[in-house]
């Protein structure tokens, strides 16, 4: 099979199963901003916003290593598993138990005094989340997609299913509703005085249950710690935790600092909190792009480590770019010009208000796509220093361009911020990558995409029709006709992929 085709293929699965993944867990969405208000909401944004950033530390960088010396050396691969899961394994529970023993100072700074119990879940949630990334790049590496896609699937239907029950079946029995006589025996466990609490507890209880639907795969774990292994990975690995945190700064800084940034007042009517509900629920219809990259970043690595030694590599990594950034364009377009339809999954039309940041948002996932494209050649080239000066430069440009940019234009300033973070480490990480691992990218044809698709998406966004079956019909159109001139563009590359030769 051309390589290619294998990688768009395991694209496509772990795509698919993050789209319907996530859009199980974006019913959720309509689902708080109906019942939680724009302040609530806020909570539930910036306290994800700091959990991506321990995320990264609990694993530090970990999860890319164990691909890197797992498919150099393949008879190897198990005691790099078995070392590097006992690692985190150790590690998590010394964060976690330092998290519980400065929990009220943790709440305390992050400004939601008296709620330590929010500390020590999280703890949990952090401990297992880390415990499972490594059995997790196992399945991908040795290609198990089912069981990835089945461990994942159901670590989300569980956190819907227990979201619902408690905040609309429990809440119901308990104000009676419907079926009063249950409600003695909520009692044993509901909490009336809980709200977003039980977006938290759902999480922590649907984490618990991956343990059990890895059970299989942990049962061959051995636990063990034989330094020979694990020293030359922490060697490889301590930048990328570097890279990782500067990572996450990029992408959730902007909800850290987006509150504190914003003038009181700057939208009439509303507090910063509240704003900043809204602008994380807008945030969500990013994730389009946000699948997109995700995926692809799921199958990429491991491919792009098999493939390092062919010689036809540089080639298969210039077309696997190339065939990304039209994907890329064309989700940009689609959502974009139809956000009229879309921001409805916003229930209510308070949160519609930042609707004009998403096609920004869109702009700066693709360019990040990009970036982890064009970031295998630090991986493969064990330099992965660069990856965190490049990453550290991206932070640096999130919280300049935020810190001028937001109280200014507000939430398309946040979004303007990220455009400038990813493109500024895309264009670093390019000029890099040629001078010390070429490969032959497409980069006008790239580009051209990439302008093109912007200047219609602005276009058709200016055009204004009276009725919303002519708008979405008008859409439609030129969505066909955008893929029917991509379609007659690349023709014979298309077919290329056809064949096994390039």
């Amino acid at each position: 099979m051309n390589p290619l085709k294998k990688l768009a293929g395991d694209t496509a699965l772990y795509g698919m199963s993050s789209i319907v993944g996530r859009l199980l867990n974006y019913l959720l969405v309509p689902f708080y901003t109906t019942v939680f208000a724009t302040g609530e909401y806020g909570v539930v944004t910036k306290v994800y916003a700091f959990v991506a950033f321990l995320n990264v530390l609990y694993t530090y960088g970990l999860e890319t290593a164990y691909f890197r010396f797992a498919a150099a050396n393949p008879k190897n691969e198990q005691k790099v598993y078995n070392t590097t899961t006992t690692s985190i394994l150790l590690s998590s529970l010394v964060f976690s138990g330092l998290m519980v023993g400065f929990a009220t100072p943790i709440i305390n700074a992050i400004g939601y005094e008296g709620n330590e119990h929010f500390v020590y879940w999280f703890a949990a949630i952090l401990a297992i989340d880390a415990f499972v990334a490594i059995p997790f790049a196992q399945l991908r590496l040795r290609r198990k997609t089912l069981a990835f896609v089945g461990a994942k699937l159901g670590n989300i239907g569980i956190n819907i299913g227990l979201n619902l029950f408690f905040i609309v079946i429990c809440k119901g029995i308990w104000d009676g509703e419907f079926l009063p006589q249950f409600k003695e025996v909520i009692a044993t466990f509901y909490n009336p005085n809980y709200g977003i609490e039980y977006v938290f507890i759902s999480n922590l209880i649907a984490n618990a249950f991956l343990l059990l639907f890895l059970s299989p795969y942990l049962a061959r774990l051995r636990f063990q710690i034989d330094l020979e292994t694990l020293k030359p990975i922490l060697k490889y690995a301590y930048p990328l935790l570097f890279l990782g945190l500067a990572g996450v700064t990029n992408d959730m800084l902007s909800r850290v600092l987006f509150e504190e940034l914003l003038p009181e007042g700057f939208y009439p009517g509303r507090t910063s909190q509240e704003a900043l509900g809204i602008f994380g629920a807008c945030f969500k219809l990013a994730v389009f792009m946000n699948l997109t990259v995700q995926a692809f970043r799921y199958a990429s690595e491991p491919f792009f480590f098999s493939r390092a030694k062919d010689k036809e590599s540089p080639a298969l990594f210039s077309d696997a770019m190339h065939w990304f950034v039209i994907l890329g364009c064309f989700i940009l377009l689609a959502v974009s010009i139809n956000l009229d339809i879309i921001g409805l999954l916003l229930r209510r039309p308070d949160y519609r208000e930042g609707l004009e940041m998403v096609p920004l948002l869109l702009l700066a996932y693709l360019f990040l796509g990009v970036y982890y494209n064009l970031s295998i050649w630090f991986k493969l080239s064990d330099k992965t220093y660069f990856g965190t000066w490049i990453t550290v430069l991206g932070a640096v440009a999130t919280i300049i361009l935020n810190i001028v940019l937001v109280p200014k234009f507000g939430y398309v300033g946040s979004a303007l911020a990220s455009v400038g973070c990813y493109s500024s480490m895309t264009l670093v990480c390019f000029y890099f990558g040629q001078k010390y691992y070429p490969i032959p990218y497409r980069i006008w044809a790239d580009l051209g995409y990439i302008s093109v698709t912007l200047a219609l998406t602005y276009a058709v966004m200016q055009i204004q029709l009276s009725s919303q079956l002519m708008a979405t019909s008008f859409h439609l159109l030129v969505i066909i006709a955008f893929l029917l001139v991509v379609f007659l563009i690349e023709k014979k590359r298309l077919k290329s992929l056809k064949t096994n030769e390039r």
